[in-house]
C-alpha cells in the first residue's frame, strides 16, 4: 500500500501591483454631480423656475459635498495597507 503524500504545498500567488488610480476612480461621481447641478441651473434659467425656495438647501448640499470631496481626496491618496492572509 502506497503512503499518502501529506506534505501540503500551497500555491503562492504573487501580489498584484497596486494601482493608485483605482481609488481616484470613485471620485468621478463628483464631476457627474456637478454636471447634474449645472443642468439643473440651466433648466431653471431656460424655463424661468424660481429657485429662491431651494437656495438654502442647495447651499447645504454643496457644503456637504465639499466636505465629502475633501475626505475622499485624503482617502484616495492614503497608502494602502498590505495584508497577507
Amino acid at each position: 500500500m502506497e503512503q499518502l503524500d501529506t506534505d501540503m504545498e500551497y500555491m503562492v500567488h504573487p501580489s498584484q501591483p497596486i494601482n493608485p488610480a483605482t481609488r481616484f476612480n470613485m471620485m468621478l461621481i463628483f464631476p457627474i454631480l456637478g454636471a447634474l447641478l449645472m443642468l439643473f441651473f440651466i433648466s431653471a434659467a431656460v424655463f424661468q423656475i424660481d429657485l429662491s425656495n431651494f437656495v438654502d438647501l442647495l447651499a447645504a448640499i454643496m457644503l456637504v459635498l465639499f466636505g465629502v470631496f475633501i475626505i475622499a481626496i485624503f482617502w484616495a491618496m492614503s497608502p494602502r495597507a498590505h495584508h497577507n492572509h
